[in-house]
C-alpha cells in the first residue's frame, strides 16, 4: 500500500494553480507547513497501522491483524476530525475576508470508491452552476467534509466487522479498507490545495485568529468522535 504524497493535478491557467505554485509569505507559509505536517503525520500513522494489519493477515496472524486494524480505525478517526475541523473553520472564516479563495471542483477520476466518486461528481456539477467564487469555495469544503465523514464511517464499519468476526466476507472488507484509505489520501491532498489557496486570501493580521479557530474546531470534532466511540463501546 502506498501512503506517500500523491500528485496534485490542477487545471493549467486556473487561479487555484497560480495559488498552489506561488510561494506564500513567511508567516503564512509557516502556518501552512505546520498544519500540513500535522495532517501528514496523522495520516501516516494510520497508514502504517493499516499496512501492519494487512501484513499480519497475510501471515495468518489474525489476532495481531485485528488489533492493528482497530488501531488504524482510531487513528483515521483522529485524522478525519482534523480535516473536517479545517473545513468548518475555513468556511466560517471565509465570510470575514474580502477575497474569495479560488478552488477547482473535486475530480471523480481521482477516487476509487462510489461514495467519493459520487460526491466529486456532484461537486463538479454545482461548481459549474455556482459562478461566485465564495459559493464555490464553501460548497467544495462542505462536500469534502461530508465525504470525509462518510469514508471514515465506512472504514469504521469495516473495521468493526473484521474485529468482532461478523464480516460475512472478510476478504471483501480488507479490500474495502484499502479503497477507503486511497480515497482518504485523495481528500488529504485536496485539503492541502484548498488550505494554501485559503491562506493566500487571508489577510496577514487574521492568521493568528484563524489558527485559534482551527485548533478549536479540530478539538471539537475529536471530542465528538471520542464521545461517539465511548457510547458505542459502553
Amino acid at each position: 500500500m502506498s501512503y506517500g504524497r500523491k500528485s496534485r493535478t490542477i487545471p493549467s491557467g486556473s487561479r487555484a494553480l497560480e495559488n498552489w505554485v506561488t510561494a506564500l509569505p513567511r508567516d503564512k507559509n509557516q502556518l501552512f507547513e505546520t498544519i500540513v505536517r500535522r495532517w501528514e503525520l496523522s495520516f501516516s500513522m494510520a497508514s502504517v497501522a493499516l499496512d501492519d494489519a494487512i501484513s499480519f493477515r497475510l501471515h495468518a496472524k489474525l489476532v495481531c491483524a485485528g488489533e492493528q486494524v482497530q488501531l488504524a480505525g482510531v487513528l483515521l478517526e483522529r485524522f478525519t476530525s482534523d480535516l473536517i475541523g479545517f473545513c468548518d473553520a475555513a468556511i466560517e472564516h471565509s465570510r470575514d475576508i474580502s477575497e474569495s479563495p479560488a478552488v477547482e471542483p473535486l475530480n471523480a477520476g481521482f477516487f476509487r470508491g462510489d461514495t467519493a466518486q459520487q460526491a466529486a461528481s456532484w461537486n463538479g456539477i454545482l461548481h459549474c452552476v455556482l459562478i461566485v467564487d465564495r459559493f464555490r469555495f464553501a460548497h467544495k469544503l462542505r462536500i469534502l467534509s461530508g465525504t470525509l465523514r462518510k469514508l471514515e464511517g465506512e472504514f469504521r464499519d469495516a473495521v468493526s466487522g473484521l474485529a468482532n468476526g461478523t464480516a460475512a466476507q472478510p476478504g471483501v472488507c480488507w479490500s474495502r479498507l484499502d479503497c477507503l484509505h486511497f480515497d482518504l489520501n485523495t481528500c488529504l491532498r485536496e485539503a492541502e490545495i484548498v488550505l494554501k489557496s485559503f491562506l493566500s486570501a487571508v489577510p496577514a493580521e487574521q492568521l493568528a485568529a484563524f489558527a485559534v479557530e482551527l485548533k478549536v474546531a479540530s478539538e471539537s470534532k475529536r471530542s465528538d468522535g471520542q464521545q461517539r466511540l465511548s457510547g458505542a463501546t459502553a
